[in-house]
């Protein structure tokens, strides 16, 4: 069998490979012109491509443990408290945003545990409204052998600074350690100093001066300030990106917010810690340097390993960034993705504030610190807001809700680590890709033509692309386009369903043509959808057997001698009501004998319900015939109904026939009995009767009668046959208390008491005079009252 179907697929590869190529052509070229029309077509690609990086991402680049590089000092909620709550620390350190020389004894807490570097993710550009405040931070960082990085924002209303001139000697001091750091300049426990910094500071300076005691210090010349802030970028095969903004569809320059003079000497360096977001917020990405067009800047990380990797410029050349020694692989746009290898807390060492803070004055006592030994020792230090008031809350593939120093944390943490990053790989490379799962799809549905398959495959490439394009990801840091692949996939998927629809719509026809001449339509129809001619088998299946006749059809049929044509016109409407009946409860239609409609439920195809379907089938037959009889009243016709039997057994269904005609039935005693009950329908006065198996089966779902124990011709065992009345909750108030006194009359009559019976049957008969049922038994009971059967039984015979 399997060596059939692998036969078949090489032959529909032979007859149509040209087709498949073009189509996997056309697929990749409709792919590729939506990439290249990206934000025309309203950015759902984008989109699209950013979901499926996110779920690669953090399927298969999540869990690279800790640094062993970078430790980030959290200013968290826990922090914000601690400090409110102590006050000697409020006193001191005032409310948030807190005096700067907090942060000196930070420095200083920091450099006593061995800390590599210290660097601040965000901006100092506002003085102190106490002067003093900023003079004796600059003091402690230039005392500090730690180097210090500062973080620098940009802003269109900040001045610009001109061409940097590295070749010139660096600033001067602003002050030495004695000029400008008065013994009073830490104040005393008690003292709260104010501060105007906020957190991260904006804003621009309109001069570079700072004051002390009234009288100005050295002024930083605008020349020096650009020397402080910007760095040395070599651009050889990359264009920069240009410190920008959007308004109204241009964009408008930015330029560096710049630090406080003070800063300028002190500082080890200072880069830009703009979000660097994509379109829906989220940190995927980063650049390692800008330009305002007339100088270049570093972003934070980059500053920081360029300060410690002994880096005099940074280098963007040939798809490559280099810092000193180092080279880190980039994309096409100087720019690359951040590996930021799982969420915050499990990448990161975090330590709160406030345990730095406490481990200063303790030290300053003379007590243990309560740090871990070695926690800082050798590590950069990554000063950042984590608590929520601080707004510095952003969104990554990770996280929704990730503090901003996450990302400064993880670029620095690749630059001096690992350098790894994820690179996006040429265009031509991602077509390639595209190509070859427009390709597959094609072929795989093309030659299979299995339609599970034409389903399932749309949906494991729009749904499961990440697993192709993220072991790529995870081994290599090249990133693959991953949505592209997807809707070129789909598209193909999508020609080959229609070329697959288009071929078997033409089989089907042939076989229509070429077998309807011999067989019955239905079978034609099941060939087709099983792809297989019929066989002279079947199989015992449990179904639910239809009959119906109509009653007094020959009377009837007498009213339209002179007029057959009137009489099939009549036929044929009651046959197609009928029908439609029972193939709205998902019957299949047996044969038409006349009149007579058989129809099977639970075959051919397997319907666990089909008792219950069976019955609901046959009270919307009798209702849809109640209707037809409302209408041929109004037109004066004769009057005629339905009697209908219902039975559920085993019965052997198949295809049955000669090798020149098949039929689709079902043989058994089950049929020969549902037969029966139509019939028997005369002799009880009712109109539908269903066997004791559909009972069993519907019970909970159906309300009926009882109706009497008989015994088929032929057979030696007694069945219970019932009438169905309606479903569950349907009976009506009169109609339950007439089933009800048949029940009662029943149970008499099986004892042989028929007076009694009858007696029953009549006391209140006529509150329900047309009820059939209780006509028939009430005249059994009359008829045995008077000449009583030798060995009754209370069974009835129910004869051919």
């Amino acid at each position: 069998m399997a060596g059939e179907r692998w036969k078949l697929i090489r032959l529909r590869w032979r007859n149509h490979w040209r087709l498949m190529l073009g189509v996997a052509v056309l697929a990749t070229a409709l792919a590729a012109a939506c990439e290249l029309l990206g934000d025309s077509l309203g950015g759902w690609l984008e989109e699209a491509e950013r979901d499926a990086y996110d779920k690669m991402v953090t399927t298969f680049t999540n869990g690279r443990g800790k640094s062993a590089h970078v430790v980030v000092l959290a200013i968290d909620q826990p922090s914000l408290d601690a400090i409110r709550a102590n006050p000697q620390y409020a006193r001191n350190f005032g409310n948030w945003p807190y005096s700067r020389n907090l942060w000196a004894r930070v420095v200083e807490q920091l450099e006593a545990e061995g800390a590599r570097a210290i660097v601040f993710d965000a901006v100092m550009d506002e003085r102190s409204t106490d002067p003093a405040m900023d003079l004796a931070f600059a003091q402690a960082l230039r005392d500090s052998p730690v180097p210090f990085f500062l973080g620098m924002s940009t802003n269109a209303s900040a001045a610009p600074l001109p061409r940097a001139d590295f070749s010139a000697p660096p600033a001067a001091p602003v002050a030495s350690a004695q000029e400008a750091l008065p013994a009073e300049a830490l104040p005393p426990p008690g003292e709260a100093p104010p501060s105007e910094e906020t957190f991260p500071e904006s804003g621009a300076e309109d001069t570079f001066e700072d004051v002390e005691d009234g009288e100005l210090l050295p002024p930083v010349t605008p020349e020096q300030m650009a020397r402080a802030v910007a760095f040395p970028v070599r651009a050889e095969s990359h264009v920069l990106p240009v410190l920008s903004h959007e308004v109204d569809g241009r964009r408008e320059p930015q330029y560096p917010v710049t630090p406080i003079p003070v800063l300028v000497d002190a500082v080890d360096g200072f880069g830009l810690v703009d979000p660097e977001a994509d379109p829906d917020g989220f940190m995927r990405r980063t650049h390692f340097a800008y330009t305002d067009g007339v100088n270049t800047y570093a972003t934070l990380p980059v500053r920081v390993a360029a300060g410690l990797l002994g880096a005099s410029e940074v280098v963007l050349s040939g798809g490559a960034l280099r810092l000193g020694g180092r080279t880190y692989a980039v994309d096409a746009e100087g720019g690359t993705r951040i590996d930021f290898g799982g969420d915050f807390h499990d990448r990161f060492q975090v330590v709160s504030l406030i345990q730095v803070l406490d481990a200063w004055a303790l030290r300053n006592q003379g007590q243990p610190t309560g740090l871990t030994p070695g926690l800082f020792r050798d590590k950069v230090v990554v000063i950042g807001g984590n608590a929520v008031g601080l707004n510095d809350v952003k969104a990554t593939s990770f996280s929704p809700a990730a503090p901003g120093v996450v990302k400064q944390a993880a670029v620095l943490d690749s630059l001096l680590g690992d350098g790894r990053f994820f690179v996006q790989a040429p265009l031509w490379m991602s077509l390639v890709l595209v190509f070859a799962v427009a390709l597959a799809s094609v072929v795989l549905l093309m030659t299979t033509r299995w339609t599970p398959l034409e389903i399932a495959w749309p949906l494991a490439l729009y749904l499961g692309m990440h697993w192709v394009t993220g072991p790529v990801l995870a081994k290599t840091g090249t990133y693959l386009l991953t949505a592209l692949p997807s809707l070129a996939g789909m598209l193909a998927s999508v020609a080959a369903v229609a070329f697959n629809h288009l071929v078997a719509n033409k089989e089907a026809e042939f076989i229509r043509q070429a077998f309807s001449r011999f067989m019955e339509p239905k079978l034609v129809e099941q060939m087709i959808s099983e792809r297989q001619l019929p066989k002279l088998d079947g199989e015992n299946v449990e179904i639910s057997a239809f009959f119906s006749d109509i009653k007094g059809f020959s009377t009837f049929s007498e009213r339209f001698k002179e007029d057959p044509r009137s009489l099939v016109r009549i036929l044929n409407t009651y046959l197609t009501r009928v029908s439609g009946a029972l193939l709205k409860e998902g019957g299949c239609l047996d044969k038409y004998i006349g009149d007579a409609v058989v129809c099977l439920f639970g075959a051919p195809m397997r319907q666990p319900d089909h008792a219950l379907r069976a019955c609901r089938g046959a009270l919307a037959a009798k209702a849809e015939v109640d209707r037809m009889r409302e209408e041929f009243r109004a037109k004066g016709m004769p009057d005629v109904y339905t009697r209908i039997g219902v039975n559920s057994a085993v019965n052997f269904v198949g295809n049955f026939g000669s090798e020149q005609l098949f039929s689709y039935t079902a043989i058994g005693d089950g049929m020969n009995l549902a037969a029966r009950l139509e019939g028997a329908n005369k002799a009880y006065g009712s109109v539908i009767m269903i066997g004791p198996r559909t009972y069993e089966l519907a019970k909970e779902h159906i309300e009926v009668r009882e109706l009497d124990r008989v015994r088929v011709a032929g057979k030696t065992e007694a069945v219970t046959v019932y009438e169905l009345l309606a479903l569950k909750g349907g009976l009506d108030v009169r109609k339950r208390v007439t089933v009800e006194r048949y029940h009662a009359a029943l149970a008499l009559y099986r004892e042989a008491r028929f007076a009694e019976a009858a007696a029953v049957l009549e006391a209140r008969r006529l509150e329900d005079p047309e009820d059939g049922p209780t006509q028939a038994l009430l005249e059994r009971c009359h008829k045995y009252a008077k000449a009583p059967p030798p060995e009754f039984d209370g069974v009835a015979n129910l004869d051919k």
